[in-house]
């Protein structure tokens, strides 16, 4: 959607951090249909390679607390987006969201930027900001260093984001779903005003041609004001499920809420615990002063139905651009694949497997590429489904991410406790673990074709221990690598030589239609 419609505005160099996740993944090509340039800075700039919009922007390595790579990555921006937080990643994740801004900042009125645009969270209303939650407490701090810096910033101020693969979506969906009788905390009676993805996108598309005087922040939201519990009721309603019985409880409290979002959904508790503790206070936009900078089309901001009714078009026809977990887990590890045989890092265990795969290549890739989600890990389902449990039991993000795209995977997608760190089509697919371990880990899956012509798997699975449990860790358990990995790679040799991946995909395709709710609407 280009900014108000208009095709004639002034192309703008954008700045856009935060580009793997969730909102960035999104608003770069929003930006470019505007007509903007667009710059991207990433920590690892290959993780954008795959992304459709790839060859239409600039990427750059850096990272907003270095003010070295942040001075770099802002020479000639106009617009400086700011949609990056440390939240997750430990008990300082304020102080390095602090930081951060004050070096942005700082940075972007060096480098002559013109505005800066963040989005932050809405907060309540008449609350003393040192009683917020944390999560809450440091995305106003940030938007407040923002407004008092010398570059004019808009600062957005959203609730619930509704959109496929939103984290709050996801959570919303997945409760719903799984509880037809459900035990919940109090927060379900919290009122708060839930906003589309779409509309997001166009406030923050809109915000890059504000008038240069415009320095403030704006609250942003749909226009339902609803309780969470009548949320999932509309929710159940929309998909078509029977009515939810919801039964609120006042003794859970945010820790038990976000162990009990995490054992339900696929959103680990660590990220669970920030959502559950905004709903808390009711959170209510007090003014829609955004429509008067970035006017809204005929029937927008949308309806909360329409909202979910898009999103969950999105997830049943595998249409999913983005997800809350394209952005790495805080704390997974981020250097690259040790290649060298005589690695001078330490101790590295590798598990290899190989075998002659009676199918074609293209066969064998396609079962590859489509490994893990529904599809599964092709060994010892029980194996995989305790090693995701203890995962979540430990804060880890367990096997429930499942996959962006049911048939095709791109650098930088998470697939269950995986993340695709490197994918060659038709020869290699490279996993990095992000499970919690003692450790670094990854899986790498090749198809090849011997001097005979014949089609061959090979399969690696590589571990490089932290400290004495690391080891430990390994040896305990080698026993059971015949199993796992040596089952996964027969299995997948079958699957393919058998043509079971097709089969699959033609089924789930059959399923989405029989699925698909009358009352989606197009997109």
């Amino acid at each position: 959607m280009a900014a108000n419609g208009r095709q004639d505005q002034e192309r703008l160099l954008c700045l856009v951090t935060g580009a793997s996740g969730y909102v960035g993944g999104r608003l770069v090509p929003e930006l470019l249909q505007a007509g903007h340039r667009v710059r991207c800075l990433a920590r690892t700039p290959a993780k954008l390679r795959d992304q459709p919009w790839a060859s239409e922007v600039e990427s750059v390595r850096g990272d907003v607390t270095d003010p070295r790579s942040v001075t770099e990555a802002m020479r000639g921006v106009d617009v400086a987006y700011y949609l990056v937080h440390a939240l997750g990643s430990g008990a300082g994740f304020e102080d390095t969201d602090r930081r951060a801004a004050l070096v942005f900042a700082q940075q972007a009125y060096e480098a002559g930027v013109r505005r800066i645009v963040y989005l932050g969270g809405l907060t309540p209303r008449g609350v003393p900001e040192r009683t917020l939650s944390p999560h809450l407490r440091s995305r106003a701090e940030v938007g407040r260093i923002f407004l008092d810096a010398p570059v004019p910033a808009t600062v957005l101020r959203a609730a619930v984001v509704i959109g496929s693969g939103s984290a709050s979506f996801e959570m919303l969906r997945y409760l719903t779903e799984r509880l037809p009788v459900m035990v919940t905390p109090s927060w379900v009676h919290t009122r708060t005003q839930p906003i589309a993805i779409r509309d997001v996108l166009h406030y923050l598309v809109g915000s890059a041609s504000m008038p240069a005087d415009v320095d403030r922040a704006f609250d942003v939201g749909g226009p339902d004001v609803l309780t969470y519990r009548e949320m999932m009721r509309r929710y159940a309603t929309v998909s078509g499920l029977r009515r939810r019985i919801i039964v609120p409880v006042p003794v859970l409290t945010p820790g038990l809420s976000s162990h009990w979002v995490g054992l339900v959904t696929p959103v680990p508790a660590a990220l669970a615990r920030p959502l559950t503790e905004s709903l808390r206070h009711e959170v209510v936009c007090q003014e829609h002063d955004i429509a008067r900078y970035v006017p809204d089309a005929p029937g927008r901001p949308l309806p909360f139905d329409e909202a979910l009714a898009l999103a969950l078009r999105r997830v049943r026809e595998a249409q999913v651009a983005t997800r809350w977990s394209s952005a790495s887990v805080p704390g997974a590890p981020s250097d690259p694949l040790p290649t060298d045989p005589d690695w001078a890092g330490g101790s590295l265990y590798q598990d290899e497997r190989e075998l002659r795969v009676d199918a074609s290549p293209e066969a064998l890739w396609k079962v590859v590429e489509g490994i893990g989600g529904d599809n599964g890990w092709y060994s010892f389902p029980l194996a995989w489904a305790v090693r995701g449990w203890l995962d979540r039991f430990v804060g880890g993000v367990g096997l429930r991410r499942g996959r962006r795209d049911a048939q095709h995977l791109r650098v930088g997608d998470s697939l269950d406790f995986w993340r695709v760190e490197e994918i060659e089509p038709g020869r290699l697919l490279r996993l990095r673990a992000e499970m919690r371990l003692p450790g670094l880990a990854w899986l790498e899956m090749y198809v090849e074709t011997d001097a005979g012509g014949r089609t061959r798997y090979r399969q690696r699975a590589l571990f490089h221990p932290r400290g004495l449990l690391g080891h430990a860790y390994w040896w305990s358990v080698s026993p059971f690598h015949a199993v796992v990995f040596g089952g996964m790679a027969r299995n997948i040799g079958q699957a393919a030589a058998k043509g079971l991946t097709t089969r699959r995909s033609d089924d789930r395709s059959r399923r989405i239609r029989r699925r698909r709710s009358p009352r989606s609407v197009e997109h």
